[in-house]
């Protein structure tokens, strides 16, 4: 069966706080997901609620596939870029500070 799929790209968030809540909703049905996730007080939840709808609104237009059916196959939350930043030191120096990003690949299987 085809694997439906959609990404999220650039998240501001470390992946490190994003991952503890994908481990959370990994191979559960989309709707225990959602409602689990609206429940979290995490930073995460609403990006996740985000893609996870993307994805099954893909799955009913594009493979007319019925939203009871659908669970998270797979979620993998991986590094993004890195916005560079500069705060001042002592002596004239300069510390720097990295910014992380996060990138989000989802996968829906079907039942």
């Amino acid at each position: 069966m085809t694997d439906i799929t959609a990404q999220l790209n650039g998240l501001r968030i470390s992946p490190r706080k994003v991952r503890a809540l994908a481990s959370l909703i990994k191979a559960k049905d989309v709707d225990t997901a959602v409602d689990q996730l609206q429940h979290f007080v995490r930073r995460g939840s609403p990006a996740l609620i985000k893609l996870i709808q993307s994805a099954t609104a893909n799955a009913e237009n594009n493979f007319k596939l019925k939203r009871d059916g659908l669970y998270i196959k797979d979620l993998q939350v991986d590094e993004g870029i890195k916005l560079k930043r500069f705060m001042p030191k002592g002596f004239g120096r300069a510390g720097s500070i990295e910014k992380k990003t996060s990138r989000v690949r989802l996968v829906l299987g079907t039942k």
